[in-house]
């Protein structure tokens, strides 16, 4: 148990002395806690004439104790509200920072649904337990045992007694947090599936519909909650016989009390003021143990938790520990690369240069690498072999965030944030001003239609552009990467599916963006291939051919074959 409470403090990171705070005003309001049952003492001498008691004294007594529990509860409970909210908001915020550097290879092995509950559900139990928990739990302690000595004071033999009450409950406590050890993070895993099919039924409803798998796929989200339901009632089941037997353990102490404040006054070793003190401490004594008891059992799911939101620490980075470097031009050099993924290999042994504010369209049959080559420019993944050079250094060279400066991409799926308009193109450049947006709008040929809406630039797009059309889309994608400015420009297919009554202004602003740069485009419109500077044909991970639209037409090959055929060939596209 009290290692889950440590590693709860090792959690808070910065948040720390705010819950050390918390445990302070915790301890203190034990003590005005402890000092009602000395204000019941002086009150049971004053009625029974046992001893003299002055009644302000007494008076003094209990509004001390009163309003000091009050006081340091509304404190205790601020403190530990304030932590668990700011202590939960900086770890998703170092998550999001972690995960930029991790390699692209992390989020095909990790569904988003699996990274949207961590960030969610499983930082969520942390952010409204943990540091109510840890505060409960130890505060509840703290206040059973100022109690205890309070009644030592009056009488040890009793004192003792009610320490032994408060050993026997931990003990018992202690077995029933090693008895959900198993089922905490079976829970906790369990919660995480869950998530993760409701978001991929959600996200894959249009697939659902269109296939008439509606009652299928129902099923097997419902067969997840089924099995988060069992592993809960699980939790639960392995609880609560320890649970029964804290309470056991609770009331036989408070029972053993009661009786041997009895005994002792028939024995005539314990005046009636103290009988009836003990009397009355075995009836409240323990209640604040017992909550402290009962809020431990949430301690196992939390410690599964922090386990899984810790997991993403252990996840293996790219070096981040390159330095500010400047390039020396907007080339881009591959040199002998080969990449894979897992077993299976991408790429073999590929060699070009692009030279400074030139073109180079890379072409070549679906699934030949295309892609993977653009995404190892821009470092999403680090090469097996070979080396990378931009700007005549090695990318492994230069900080990440460094690197992207020099890069703009533009992706066939377009993605935007569920943000307005402005501070989606405004994204390439936080600290630009809405005139530069503006700017960078009108150069993407978006701003007439950005203005057609009810709120303009301010309109907000939905959850990742839902509220624009593909094309739209794609211009407010270039808009953004216009205003970075980047002198290297890599362009995954971006007009690759697009309507033709958009494809004029989409080459416009493609024009518009890629004007005096480094040009790296997978395209499959022959019409953009063929102004290309050089033109890289990649078959099977490896450079089939090379060379200008005229040179490579001139002779037999892959890139030939299409252009005679004036479509694309079957299997692949140029893309």
């Amino acid at each position: 148990m009290f290692g889950v409470l440590k590693r709860i403090y090792v959690f808070a990171g910065s948040r720390r002395p705010l819950f050390l705070k918390a445990l302070a005003v915790a301890f203190l309001g034990a003590v005005f806690g402890a000092m009602q049952f000395v204000a019941l003492m002086l009150a049971l001498d004053m009625v029974l004439g046992t001893r003299e008691a002055s009644p302000w004294l007494l008076l003094g007594v209990m509004a001390a104790a009163v309003a000091g529990r009050l006081i340091c509860f509304y404190y205790s409970t601020n403190a530990e509200t304030e932590t668990g909210y700011f202590m939960v908001a900086e770890k998703r915020v170092h998550i999001g920072d972690r995960l930029r550097y991790i390699p692209m290879g992390y989020f095909n092995k990790n569904s988003l649904g699996n990274i949207t509950a961590v960030v969610t559900t499983t930082l969520s139990d942390v952010e409204n337990t943990a540091a109510r928990c840890l505060v409960i739990v130890i505060g509840g302690f703290f206040n059973t045992f100022a109690l205890c000595l309070a009644l030592t004071a009056a009488d040890w033999r009793l004192g003792l007694t009610a320490i032994c009450g408060i050993l026997v409950y931990l003990a018992v406590t202690e077995l029933s947090q090693r008895a959900a050890l198993k089922t905490g993070p079976e829970r906790q895993y369990a919660q995480e599936s869950l998530v993760e099919a409701v978001l991929e039924y959600i996200q894959g409803m249009g697939v659902v519909k269109s296939y008439g798998l509606e009652r299928d796929n129902s099923q097997a989200a419902a067969r997840t909650i089924d099995g988060s339901c069992s592993k809960a009632l699980a939790l639960e089941n392995s609880i609560v016989p320890w649970a029964a037997l804290r309470q056991i353990a609770a009331r036989a102490f408070s029972v053993a009390l009661a009786a041997l404040a009895l005994v002792f006054y028939s024995d005539g070793s314990l005046e009636l003021s103290r009988c009836l003190l003990m009397l009355t401490a075995s009836l409240m004594l323990y209640g604040e143990l017992e909550n402290a008891g009962n809020m431990s059992d949430n301690l196992q799911m939390l410690g599964a938790s922090m386990t899984r939101a810790d997991a993403i620490d252990d996840t293996p980075v790219m070096d981040i520990d390159g330095k500010a470097v400047a390039p020396e031009n907007a080339s881009v050099v591959f040199d002998h690369v080969g990449f894979s993924y897992g077993d299976r290999t991408i790429l073999h042994d590929v060699s070009f240069q692009v030279p400074e504010k030139t073109t180079t369209a890379v072409v070549g049959p679906s699934g030949g690498g295309k892609t993977t080559l653009c995404s190892l420019t821009a470092r999403f993944w680090d090469v097996k072999s070979g080396n990378i050079y931009v700007g005549g250094h090695n990318v492994k060279e230069y900080k990440l965030d460094e690197l992207m400066k020099n890069i703009s991409m533009v992706f066939q799926n377009v993605y935007l944030f569920n943000d307005t308009i402005e501070n989606n193109i405004r994204f390439g450049c936080p600290d630009a001003t809405r005139e530069q947006v503006v700017e960078a709008a009108k150069a993407a040929c978006c701003h007439e239609f950005i203005e057609a809406l009810p709120d303009g630039y301010d309109t907000m797009v939905g959850e990742g552009g839902g509220t624009l059309s593909g094309g739209e889309k794609q211009r407010i994608s270039i808009a953004r990467a216009i205003l970075k400015d980047a002198p290297i420009i890599i362009l995954d297919e971006a007009t690759a599916s697009v309507d033709p009554e958009n494809e004029a202004q989409l080459q416009a602003a493609i024009q518009a963006l890629t004007h005096d740069k480094t040009i790296i485009m997978i395209a499959h419109r022959l019409k953009t291939v063929r102004r290309a500077d050089q033109i890289l044909v990649l078959d099977g991970g490896r450079i089939a051919d090379r060379g200008t639209h005229e040179e490579l037409i001139s002779r037999p090959g892959i890139y030939a074959d299409f252009v005679g055929a004036r479509k694309e060939a079957a299997g692949w596209k140029l893309g």
